[in-house]
């Protein structure tokens, strides 16, 4: 099985998007959205290379978009590392 990381800003910015589905579209809603992330972070793992690389926005990742948000991610030797998940956060700002 294929493995993925999340950075300590990947792991903040997962956090930031379940307390704001609670308080946006209360806890079901959340936790549902929640586990389709981790779905999604599960398949990067398996298919990484599915998605486009970005090099014009950062160099060496890629990005899924995912509902409302765009996962970005790298490549690394044994694993996939999630750098970021941004709703419409600039790129440029995030990195």
């Amino acid at each position: 099985m294929a493995r993925y990381d999340l950075s300590e800003a990947a792991a903040l910015d997962f956090e930031n998007i379940f307390d704001y589905g609670i308080d946006t579209f209360g806890l079901k809603q959340a936790l549902k959205y929640q586990n389709k992330l981790k779905e999604r972070f599960e398949m990067l793992a398996e298919q990484p290379e599915q998605y486009p690389a970005i090099d014009d926005i950062c160099s060496g990742f890629r990005r899924s978009v995912f509902g409302a948000h765009s996962i970005y991610y790298r490549v690394e030797s044994s694993s996939v590392l999630i750098v970021r998940i941004l709703g419409q956060q600039n790129p440029d700002d995030a990195f």
